[in-house]
Order: structure tokens, then sequence, then C-alpha cells
């Protein structure tokens, strides 16, 4: 098969350089925009190598997820059946702070929304002295995720819940059901090759792709999702890669699959992510394994040392498991959109896995393309323009709210947690916020960008969850709904009640979908 740029100018061939998840969701997005299963005189290719395995650990999602599969088409069902699906309602972040009295600490970060619209309860919590935990108090979703139970009913339709959700799954199936899709169902082509070399024009522009099996392929637009290689965008139009590892110091990972002595055993709905001396581990449960891995910083941990931590994690069996360390290039691109060439993937930038930045960044970043791509290659500059200054702040909201864990923990156990809170390696941005917050609480106002990808409720949850002091007692005869918002608890409370007695234990309703499958929307 052969691919070819269009003589004048327009739109009508796009290559994706690059498999695995990021490049085949790319792929669907643009596929179902310009409707190529229709529409055929607008064709989009991706080209992927079949012997570079994907590093495919990523798996862990956020809720936004959702809301591209039921827009791709892709039934909820067929995700749970084939890529090893379960539900991810939080993360549960375990020891970020320093013990009380001997107790480990915890806090969730989940996924329903804190506050109304209408009555804004988080002030009144902090003058009620912070009775109980913030999430607790807010909504209901830490309790269920503590209690082991599923977010939604096998008789509420596909992408429909109590609480808000997304997943946990196995990245490489994934990419296949995204595969499958793309070509069955949207339209893709899909070529099987290795990429020799980059061919470049003279005005810098990407001339052709040569391939070892398909030949030379061309395109009005190409989309580099190669992965940490960036054969496009690094290595042939030298874009500068700016490391941003003096912020966040994670730079290396060591991960491990480990399989359930007990096949009953129950799953949990939150991605466990507990602190350790220099970095944290995920645990992440699938129906028959866990995904667990170790992301920490080479400056403060050997490798040795790191998987010496995981092991200990582990506990029995560790001995018997295989592992894989996976180095990690922290930071993002100068430019996202070069010419004629847009990264998107670990070719674009990347950052530790710790709240499921990836993979969300991917994901928006390649819808924003889809709905916004330029009929004619005349409009790249502009289009080019606006596409780099919404993913670079995309990028920087990202670093702010990852540093947040680091730079609000107590810990004091070792240099890597002391040197995190270093007012040198905070971005002056997130500064600004957090002085501001110690006398306002945090509000949507502080967050105008369309494009942001952190919003004022994440924050909420881990600035509480992290005990960070706002002080609003100038503020209290502001506020003089105290009967609200003890009735806004109690009904919490109710709600909660009412849930226990519905949903089901996570693992049997992952068993009930998979047997009977869900409601269509």
């Amino acid at each position: 098969m052969t691919t070819s740029a269009s003589a004048d100018g327009a739109v009508k061939h796009i290559l994706v350089v690059g498999g695995g998840t990021a490049g085949w969701l790319t792929a669907c997005h643009l596929a179902k925009a310009l409707n190529c299963k229709e529409h055929t005189a607008v064709q989009v290719t991706l080209v992927e190598s079949p012997d570079i395995p994907t590093i495919g650990v990523g798996e862990g999602t956020v809720p936004a997820i959702r809301l591209s599969l039921q827009y791709l088409g892709i039934s909820e069902t067929d995700l749970i059946r084939h890529c090893d699906a379960t539900f991810k309602q939080s993360i549960r972040f375990i020891d970020w702070m320093a013990p009380t009295a001997g107790k480990t600490h915890y806090y969730h970060h989940v996924f329903d929304y804190p506050e109304r619209q209408d009555f804004k309860l988080t002030p009144y919590w902090l003058l009620s002295q912070r009775q109980q935990s913030y999430a607790d108090t807010l909504g209901i979703q830490s309790r269920i995720c503590d209690l082991g139970l599923a977010p939604k009913l096998i008789t509420q339709p596909e992408y429909d819940g109590v609480t808000n959700y997304a997943y946990h799954l196995d990245a490489a199936k994934f990419a296949a059901l995204l595969t499958r899709h793309g070509t069955n169902v949207l339209g893709v082509h899909h070529i099987k090759a290795n990429v020799k070399q980059v061919e470049t024009s003279a005005d810098g522009a990407i001339a052709a792709i040569d391939t070892d099996t398909s030949g030379k392929l061309t395109a009005d637009l190409y989309v580099d999702c190669s992965g940490f290689q960036a054969l496009l965008i690094g290595q042939a139009l030298g874009v500068k890669f700016i490391a941003k590892n003096d912020v966040l110091f994670c730079d290396s990972a060591i991960a491990v699959q480990v399989p359930y002595t007990d096949p009953s055993a129950p799953i949990a709905s939150s991605t466990l992510a507990t602190a350790q001396s220099a970095g944290w581990i995920w645990d992440i449960g699938l129906p028959t394994r866990r995904g667990v891995g170790y992301v920490y910083s080479s400056k403060y941990c050997s490798s040795a040392e790191a998987e010496t931590a995981l092991r200990a994690y582990i506990g029995k069996g560790a001995d018997a498991l295989s592992y894989r360390q996976i180095p990690m290039h922290v930071g993002y691109r100068e430019h996202f959109w070069q010419k004629n060439c847009v990264a998107i993937g670990l070719s674009q930038g990347f950052v530790e896995p710790l709240e499921a930045t990836g993979l969300l960044v991917y994901d928006a970043c390649a819808r924003m393309l889809a709905d916004t791509l330029p009929a004619h290659s005349q409009q790249f500059g502009l289009a080019a323009a606006r596409f780099n200054q919404h993913v670079r702040s995309a990028w920087d909201n990202v670093i702010d709210f990852i540093k947040l864990h680091y730079c609000l923990s107590d810990r004091q156990d070792s240099a890597f947690w002391r040197d995190n809170r270093d007012e040198n390696t905070i971005p002056l941005s997130l500064q600004h916020k957090l002085a501001q917050w110690r006398c306002q609480v945090p509000s949507a106002y502080d967050f105008p960008g369309r494009f942001d990808i952190f919003h004022v409720d994440n924050y909420l949850y881990v600035l509480y969850g992290m005990h960070f002091d706002t002080d609003i007692s100038m503020l209290r005869h502001r506020l003089v709904q105290h009967e609200r918002a003890s009735q806004l608890v109690a009904s919490n409370q109710q709600y909660l009640k009412q849930a226990l007695q519905v949903l089901l234990p996570h693992r049997q309703l992952i068993e009930r979908i998979k047997q009977y499958g869900l409601s269509a929307i």
C-alpha cells in the first residue's frame, strides 16, 4: 500500500507514525471527526512497527476517557470483556504524609465533584475544624472505594453510574481494541512496517517516511506517535525537549505483573499510590493480576534499591516475578506542532503517571487536533500557534498539579521528600496559588483555561486530603448558612446508606458484566 500528499494543499491524507494507545486514539479521533468511513476523499493511515513493543504499563485512566470511548462508538461491555478492564473511582494516596500518633495517613482523590453548583460546602467544612475527612464530608465515593464496591449497577446503561468513574485496563489489549475499532468501524488504514528514514524538505517540513516493506509514504500532515524516540518531531525536525526534572524528580520506574494467589480476591476500585523514600509505588487491580510498579528518582535511589523496595512491598512470591526497568524523560517539547508535523504521546511530553496524566493529555490533544484541523495546509501556521499555546499551558498545569502532591508533604524521612519542599523547585505559578489559598478557598476562577487538564475539584481533594491550612476566619461573617451546610452533610450520609444497599462488590459486578453485558445507551 502507498500513500501520497495532495498536490493542491488540501488536507486529504494524514499519516500517524506509531501505534500503541496514543497512536490509535489519535487515529480514531481523526477518522471519526473526518468521517473517513464514508467520506473516502480524506484518509487517515497509521503505520507502526511489527517489531517494537509499546511500553504498555499505563493501566490507569481518568473519567474523561469514558466520554471519548462513547464518542468513538466503543462499547463499554467490549472494553471490559476484551481489555481486562475494571473500574477506577479514585487514587488512594497512602503515606504521603507522616504518620500521626503511629497511624498511617491516607486520603482519596475521588472522581465525583466535591462541590454543588448552588452551594459551596468547603468553607463550612473548614470552619467545622475538619471533624471528618474532606472527601467523606462532601461525598460518598471515598467510602464506596474503602468498602470495595463498584461505581454502578448492572441495570444501568453503558457509561452511566451511581458515581463518576474511569478504568484500569491492560494497555496492550486496549491498543488492540482501538486497532480493531479504528480499522473496522472508523476506516483507518493500517500499515505494519518499520521506519527506515524520515525525509525532510528544503523548508524544514516532513517530506516522506521511508519504510522497509511499504516504500515511501507521504501525507499532508504527519502525527508523531513514535514514543520517546520522537522520530519525526525530535530526530528529524530537531524540536528541543525541555526537561522538567528540576521540578519533578522522578525519572525512572520498575514495573511488574503480580498474579492473584486467590482468583476470587477483591479488586480495589482505586489506584493505590503508596509513598516510598524516593518516590511512590502504584498498585492497580485487574481481574487476573495486579499491575505494580515503583516510580522513583535515580538521584535519590539506585535501580537495585528500587527493586528491593518493590519486592518488599509485594511480599510473598516476589522473587519469582519478572521486573522491567523503564527510564522516563520528564518534560515536554518546545513546540508540539512544527511545520506539517504534530507530536502526540510520549514524543510530545511525559511526566510520571501519578494522576494518569499521560493518557489524559494525549486523548485531549488528539480530540483537539481532530476537531480543529484546517482543511488546507496554508492554515497550518495559525492552527499550530493555537495548538502549541494550549498544549504548553496544559503541560504546565499538569506539572503544577503533580508537584502539589510532593511539596505539601510533611515527610522528613529522606532527602527526596525534604528537597521537594524547596521553594526553588516549586513553579512560581504554583507558589502564587498556594499563597492565595492560605486565606481563600480555591475557586473555578483560579482555573480560567478551557484546556486546563486539572481544575479546582482536583486541587480541593489533594489540598485538603494533605491537611493544607486555609485560614478563612476573616471571612466567617459571610458564612451564615450553617443549617443548610449541616443538611447537605446529612443528605450525603443518607445517600451513602442507599448506595450501600444496592452496589455490588467490584469483582462481582465485573464478572456479571462479562457474562451478561450492559445495556447500550
